[in-house]
């Protein structure tokens, strides 16, 4: 009978044991590997607010910064692999970092994809006095001043650095790079005058687009976004193909039992599904997948792509993080 009552207490106690229970029996961490307040935090924090009904337990969220995401990313990966502890990764932490450091992980084998969560592409923007006045203009305003011109970028690796290596190998220009230690800083200085252009976030830039003090001229995507449907697509604007965002998926570390990850896939699905969420997004500038493409295998295909697509652009450019 002793056994028998210990047995039954196991099970309860268990996410993950082999007679799965219809919720977790405590709250999930999900590890954001960024500072609180930023837009992964923020993104984080709707999410994991609208999975916890789903899953009839909290879901909290946990900052666990530095080293560009890899101190996080990387307690994940040594996590337990019972569904209490996930992250929130992104293009940058799932990508980029693959090919700038060294990492004590692997970032597709580690790790379980649970979903594609959201998607925050790019706006090509620039000071508002510079004489361009779209994507083709600024094209050759860079090319006939590419000796002086100047892009913000958030450091080597970030997505304004990506975004202007693959501007200048797809527009065949050249211009200087200035870092900063985050995209508010480049924003000051962009609104300011003191550097010419970046591509930034969306959700960054869209408050400063809006009140016109600054111009954008595309915006790095194949469709144009929800909260900004005046701004043309790079495709539109005449520059096929450069297309770029700063996507965000939730994963769980390897060998997680895939009855638990279909759980949080589907806490992830109700959750994108409920109006409140979906405007929280929308008002951050951030556009959500299709239903059919919040799966493990949706987020694991693309972010296979994504792997393929650019860490051969980012080590040919010897890009170095210090």
């Amino acid at each position: 009978m002793k056994r028998l009552v210990l047995g039954a207490v196991l099970v309860t106690m268990s996410f993950g044991a082999a007679a799965a229970q219809s919720s977790p029996s405590r709250p999930i961490i999900m590890v954001v590997p960024f500072a609180a307040g930023g837009p992964t935090d923020t993104v984080a924090r709707i999410v994991a607010q609208g999975m916890g009904p789903a899953l009839g337990q909290s879901v909290l969220i946990e900052n666990t910064a530095g080293a560009a995401g890899t101190i996080g990313v990387g307690r994940v990966a040594r996590a337990t692999p019972d569904g209490y502890t996930i992250v929130l990764g992104h293009w940058s932490t799932f990508v980029v970092n693959a090919a700038v450091y060294r990492l004590p992980y692997d970032v597709v084998n580690d790790f379980e994809p649970i979903s594609l969560i959201a998607d925050n592409s790019l706006l090509i923007v620039s000071r508002k006095d510079v004489p361009a006045q779209n994507l083709d203009e600024l094209i050759t305003w860079v090319k006939a001043n590419q000796n002086t011109i100047t892009e913000g970028t958030s450091g080597a690796g970030s997505a304004a650095h990506i975004g202007g290596l693959y501007f200048q190998k797809l527009t065949g220009t050249n211009f200087q790079f200035v870092p900063y230690r985050g995209a508010g800083p480049v924003m000051q200085d962009l609104l300011a005058g003191l550097i010419d252009f970046t591509i930034d976030q969306s959700a960054n830039s869209l408050p400063q687009v809006r009140s016109r003090q600054i111009k954008a001229y595309a915006v790095t995507a194949k469709t144009r976004i929800a909260s900004a449907p005046d701004i043309p697509t790079v495709d539109e604007a005449g520059l096929p193909d450069f297309h770029m965002s700063v996507w965000f998926g939730l994963w769980a570390p390897k060998g997680t039992p895939t009855d638990i990850v279909a759980r949080l896939t589907a806490a992830v699905q109700r959750a994108l599904a409920d109006p409140a969420v979906q405007q929280r997004m929308a008002e951050l500038g951030v556009d959500l997948p299709p239903r059919d493409q919040q799966t493990p295998d949706a987020l694991r295909a693309y972010h296979n792509a994504e792997l393929t697509k650019w860490i051969p652009l980012i080590k040919a450019a010897n890009v170095r993080v210090e």
